[in-house]
């Protein structure tokens, strides 16, 4: 596995990172991944108690990182106790990643309560899965020493390079962007990712 100096990968799992198993991140880098242990008994009430939780179906595991599926929908949970048949409880550390823990808590809570989830905050929308694929590809071409110009026919199709003014035209400027993202992403960048959607934390 990488080294972390290079920026590598250290605290994930080595499961393999395809569509039906993605990787196993651990609870310390990944906020949405729900800890789970017994509630303690002067927590609970006994009349609202709920039977014990079967946490699966199992998509993938490996020792206490577990990755289970509920009505189509996939979880991240860290099993730091057994509950051995107890009611279970969710274990929030009260940081500045509390509502991102909490919102995944909810939405497996809903899960288990036959209800829908609702949807994933802490998922990486669209537009920007697309702008940091664009990085990385531009990143590939630059380590390849492609020029930005090339790059940028690459990426945006030729029919909107301009035939003067190139170093000054925007789709230079956005391709030395997305080259410069790729490589902040792959020198460790690519770490913020994993506390989406909150901003500013390091």
């Amino acid at each position: 596995m990488v080294s972390r100096d290079a920026g590598g990968c250290d605290f994930a799992r080595p499961e393999p990172d395809t569509a039906d198993h993605p990787p196993l991140w651990t609870a310390a880098s990944l906020p949405s991944v729900i800890a789970i242990k017994p509630a303690p008994p002067d927590l609970t009430t006994p009349s609202l108690k709920v039977e014990a939780l079967a946490f699966g179906p199992i998509r993938a595991e490996d020792g206490p990182e577990r990755l289970i599926e509920r009505r189509g929908d996939f979880f991240r949970i860290h099993i730091l106790e057994d509950t051995g048949g107890k009611c279970p409880c969710a274990v929030l550390p009260l940081d500045q990643l509390f509502d991102i823990r909490t919102a995944a808590a909810l939405r497996l809570w809903r899960s288990f309560s036959g209800r829908s989830p609702g949807r994933n905050s802490a998922a990486l929308p669209a537009a920007r899965r697309d702008r940091l694929l664009l990085a990385l590809r531009a990143l590939d071409g630059r380590l390849d020493k492609a020029s930005y110009r090339e790059i940028a026919e690459v990426l945006f199709g030729t029919g909107r390079m301009p035939e003067r003014g190139w170093k000054t035209h925007d789709l230079r400027d956005r391709t030395i962007r997305l080259a410069r993202l790729g490589l902040a992403m792959v020198q460790g960048g690519y770490r913020l990712l994993l506390l989406y959607p909150f901003r500013g934390r390091t």
